[in-house]
């Protein structure tokens, strides 16, 4: 009785030609590739990752205020620009379209909710420095003790900017827990100034420094910022 032996990978090879060899490897192989893909996509995504991630010289909000695209521009890009800084390794997070209010509408509700928790989210990470807001914004903000007290900040101001800013400053109160209140100047009225004068939005926009920030002296250059005109 004749036996045959089956056909050695290396014979089955040889008689292969053309996308037969590609389907070959495919059915016999595809685990062991699809493996390595998913590896080497790993690998690429994380050092895309590594090698394209900016440093953030500075968190900033807009809360309550809708921006055109030339502000928006000029509150982050103008100001990594106006420190010198590469805006291909660098940048100034602004996170827009934020709503804060203590009586939300309809579907107002859901959207309100999801600002507040990103806010508090922000401000518990250290990923907030700089809120710029309409005056019930400032409100919330002030009487929850998150904003700093802005004339100590402003010692550390040079005594130019300093004095063109003073006229500016806006008090507000702080709610304790007792119900005893707290009134120190929170915030910058910027409706009148710098870049937010030119953009001509309505009512007035404030500046609040968090207190838990860890990037003061950038905070102290985004406020010499904003007193320049948008042109500049």
């Amino acid at each position: 009785m004749n036996t045959r032996t089956a056909p050695s990978i290396k014979d089955r090879w040889k008689h292969l030609h053309g996308k037969q060899k590609l389907q070959y490897v495919w059915d016999y192989y595809k685990l062991p590739i699809a493996v390595c893909l998913i590896f080497f996509y790993v690998i690429g995504y994380i050092l895309y990752g590594h090698f394209s991630k900016k440093d953030v010289l500075l968190y900033a909000g807009l809360v309550n205020i809708s921006a055109g695209e030339q502000l928006t521009s000029a509150l982050s890009r103008g100001f990594i620009d106006s420190v010198g800084a590469n805006p291909s390794k660098t940048e100034l997070k602004l996170y827009t379209g934020l709503y804060l209010t203590d009586e939300p509408e309809g579907s107002d509700r859901e959207y309100a909710y999801a600002s507040r928790i990103k806010i508090l989210a922000s401000v518990d990470n250290e990923q907030l420095d700089v809120v710029l807001m309409n005056k019930e914004a400032f409100d919330l903000f002030s009487h929850s003790g998150y904003l700093s007290d802005l004339e100590e900040l402003f010692a550390k101001l040079d005594a130019k900017t300093a004095a063109e800013w003073e006229p500016y400053l806006a008090a507000n109160t702080v709610m304790q827990t007792d119900s005893a209140a707290e009134e120190y100047p929170m915030g910058l009225r910027l409706s009148q100034k710098g870049l937010f004068e030119e953009a001509g939005l309505d009512g007035d926009v404030y500046l609040g420094v968090i207190k838990n920030t860890p990037r003061t002296d950038m905070v102290i250059e985004y406020i010499k910022y904003l007193k320049m005109p948008q042109s500049n």
